[in-house]
């Protein structure tokens, strides 16, 4: 793997592992009801979508591994483009469903 997909994967790693963080003892509520933890997952979607966006242009090959990839991306264009359509119920869903998942993928990934 190129060093470029590496760093790609470790600043999607990093976000991941930040958004978890952050929202870790916390639940639906607490998220609606706090802007700064709004802002910072929000943020941490936008990296990892980014990151995701470059390495599908630089190592397809790798992007294609991580499950949905195009998905992935197409909600960072929504966060950061649309960002009077965000609905915290789904923001809040994929923290709790799919980042755990995207994370392990992530991981294996660096180590293989």
């Amino acid at each position: 793997m190129r060093l470029e997909s590496k760093k790609l994967l470790e600043d999607m790693r990093q976000a991941a592992q930040r958004t978890l963080e952050f929202t870790a003892g916390r639940g639906f509520e607490d998220y609606t009801q706090d802007a700064l933890l709004r802002s910072g997952v929000e943020r941490q979607f936008q990296i990892i979508g980014e990151a995701l966006n470059q390495l599908a242009r630089a190592d397809s090959e790798t992007a294609g591994r991580i499950a949905q990839y195009r998905r992935i991306i197409a909600f960072r264009n929504v966060l950061t483009h649309g960002y009077d359509m965000i609905e915290d119920d789904v923001v809040w869903d994929t923290v709790t469903r799919d980042v755990p998942a995207l994370l392990k993928t992530i991981q294996g990934l660096l180590e293989g």
